[in-house]
């Protein structure tokens, strides 16, 4: 069983940064790919950035050149580093791992990132 536990969400001012963690335990298998998504209140879940097994990375167009998706060396841990921080960029912020093989996904349980002054 994969457990991701996300952390390093909260409460920022606007203009503000965050760096949001994902780590990965249990029988992970080999991972295609890792992201994050990010779900504001009343809208469907959203890609934010993901990095494949090879390092290319993703983002939604909202957030380029403000967020950086990055990964450990073990590539049992995502990061999200989350600069210039915008009020509609307030969500609850998921971690995913694609499976390889099988394409399965796993998500965490989310963390909140509230941006307000």
């Amino acid at each position: 069983q994969v457990q991701l536990v996300e952390s390093g969400g909260g409460l920022v001012q606007p203009g503000g940064s965050l760096r949001l963690s994902c780590a990965a335990s249990g029988s992970i298998p080999a991972i295609n790919a890792m992201g994050w998504y990010g779900q504001a209140p009343g809208k469907q879940r959203e890609l934010v950035a993901t990095i494949t097994n090879d390092g290319i990375t993703n983002y939604a167009d909202s957030v380029k050149g403000r967020f950086t998706i990055s990964r450990d060396s073990t590539k049992r841990t995502v990061y999200l580093q989350m600069n210039s921080l915008k009020p509609e960029d307030t969500a609850v912020y998921y971690c995913n791992f694609r499976a390889m093989v099988t394409r399965k996904d796993y998500w965490g349980q989310g963390t909140q990132v509230t941006v307000s002054s």
